[in-house]
């Protein structure tokens, strides 16, 4: 996990939808400056060095992805042994299984915190950039837990693992209007708070 600098003041004549639309953009030239792998530092062809990340992490693909495909693999190695017969299953089963590690690997995504907003990166849709960004101007209120009863359904995002504690996100949508909400298991709750420009009371 990267720094955390300080946030910035912003220039609150500025209309909020003109900072979320900024934002997002230099959210995503930050993010992307770096490569999936957001420890081994910025990518050689970046010319300006830019400023560290504020907190990372990898969620590895859900239990039903992970489910999904075994069940995938398992149904197409025994449709071929009851076709072909064991022999023409067992020659398939290491493409088989080749091809299922493959789905997990690129269904692995990244939850990243830059200076300017938070997005949801997946390792085999990198080169349509990051997705689900909220800026960081549009962030309203961090809990630890689930959401409470009185904000909007919150989207899930990542799943949980051993080790992750859920933190619910309240932000507005880029209209600068409409509230939103959103779930995450993390490490370091009161770090990505923090990160998020919203400390943990």
């Amino acid at each position: 996990m990267a720094g955390m600098p300080p946030r910035s003041r912003r220039d609150n004549s500025e209309p909020l939808i003109v900072q979320a639309a900024r934002d997002r953009e230099r959210h995503i030239d930050q993010v992307t400056s770096y490569g999936y792998f957001a420890r081994r530092g910025p990518k050689r062809h970046v010319t300006v060095t830019p400023r560290p990340l504020r907190y990372w992490q990898y969620d590895p693909a859900s239990p039903l992805v992970v489910t999904l495909t075994v069940v995938a693999v398992a149904a197409w190695l025994g449709f071929l042994g009851s076709r072909d017969g064991g022999a023409a299953a067992a020659a398939e089963a290491p493409i088989a299984l080749g091809l299922g590690l493959l789905v997990v690997v690129v269904s692995t995504g990244r939850f990243t915190v830059s200076d300017f907003a938070v997005s949801t990166e997946i390792a085999g849709l990198r080169q349509t950039s990051s997705f689900g960004v909220v800026p960081l101007v549009l962030v309203r209120e961090v809990v630890p837990g689930g959401p409470p009863a009185d904000w909007p359904k919150a989207k899930r995002r990542g799943g949980w693992w051993p080790g992750r504690s859920r933190l619910s996100v309240r932000h507005l949508d880029p209209d600068g209007e409409t509230p939103k909400a959103f779930t995450v298991w993390v490490r370091d709750p009161a770090a990505v708070a923090d990160a998020l420009g919203r400390p943990l009371h």
